[in-house]
């Protein structure tokens, strides 16, 4: 089988610098790509700012024959974002693939979370990456061709104690992706989203140690590097990756319980265990396929 190559596309990576990013980074330039490596530097708090860590990767794939230009930008302002994307179109001429990986922790119980913990995590993640990808979208649609991957998590589609912040920005990516990729389908632009279980800075209180290499960033980039290849024509989808498993994880609806008449609370009550039967199940591509039967329904059709 013919390798996975980049060659001529340009990638964007943000939180490159460490972790998950620089995994992908490092990935996307053996195989040819020229990277932006972005990384605002800061610890995993978001506290602080230095370009090391971008440039000391961008120089990592420099040093291996690859191409690669650093920049220390702020995913969660209009002008950061915007200048991760100049940086591309000034040292490459083009954008090709957005990797949305930039990320912070402000983790706390809900009781205990404050305002600011809760818009600080949100701003990175899930307001980052709307403006990264936004910046980035008008050249994709003209050239008719773009790759986006966003980064979700197991504490969004699951849930986790005390990362209520972490996990509504997370579950707001997937549908973010799922409806990036109805619009960009048809300029050729695909749109997927992973949910890593890797041992990074972000999850070494969560993860014990000994995990380390078998839940290596290493063991995540492959599939990033799929999703933003032109070979692959998935969109909207979710895949859950870490220490060599690579699964989809989809949103399904059951079999329910339809009431002829109008429908109480008594109705409800009664038919409890119909409305949650979970098989057989049925995943839906967007919300006008998972409405369509029951608009079906009412009208007659």
């Amino acid at each position: 089988m013919a390798e996975l190559r980049f060659d001529g596309r340009v990638a964007v990576v943000t939180g490159a610098g460490q972790g998950l990013g620089r995994g992908h980074a490092l990935e996307l330039a053996a195989r040819g790509a020229r990277v932006v490596v972005n990384d605002l530097g800061g610890d995993r708090s978001g506290a602080g700012a230095s370009a090391g860590p971008a440039q000391a990767v961008a120089d990592e794939i420099t040093a291996a024959g690859g191409e690669a230009v650093a920049d220390p930008g702020d995913v969660a302002t209009p002008e950061g974002a915007g200048a991760i994307v100049q940086t591309a179109l000034d040292a490459f001429g083009r954008v090709d693939i957005v990797v949305n990986n930039a990320g912070i922790l402000r983790d706390r119980s809900f009781k205990n979370m404050t305002v600011a913990e809760f818009d600080a995590v949100i701003a990175v993640h899930l307001r980052g990456s709307f403006l990264v990808t936004s910046a980035a979208w008008p050249h994709l649609r003209e050239r008719g061709y773009g790759r986006v991957v966003n980064t979700s998590s197991p504490a969004g589609l699951f849930g986790n104690f005390g990362q209520a912040n972490y996990a509504a920005a997370k579950m707001g990516l997937v549908g973010f992706t799922r409806t990036l990729a109805q619009e960009g389908a048809k300029y050729g632009i695909g749109v997927n989203a992973i949910a890593p279980i890797a041992w990074t800075r972000m999850t070494e209180d969560l993860l014990p140690a000994e995990f380390a290499d078998r839940l290596g960033a290493e063991q995540v980039a492959p599939l990033v590097a799929y999703l933003v290849h032109e070979d692959n024509a998935e969109t909207g989808e979710v895949y859950t990756v870490g220490g060599g498993r690579v699964a989809k994880v989809f949103v399904a609806e059951g079999p329910g319980y339809a009431q002829a008449g109008t429908l109480s609370a008594e109705d409800v009550r009664d038919n409890w265990a119909a409305i949650n039967a979970a098989e057989p199940s049925t995943a839906h591509r967007s919300m006008g396929e998972q409405m369509g039967p029951l608009i079906r329904r009412l009208t007659g059709g």
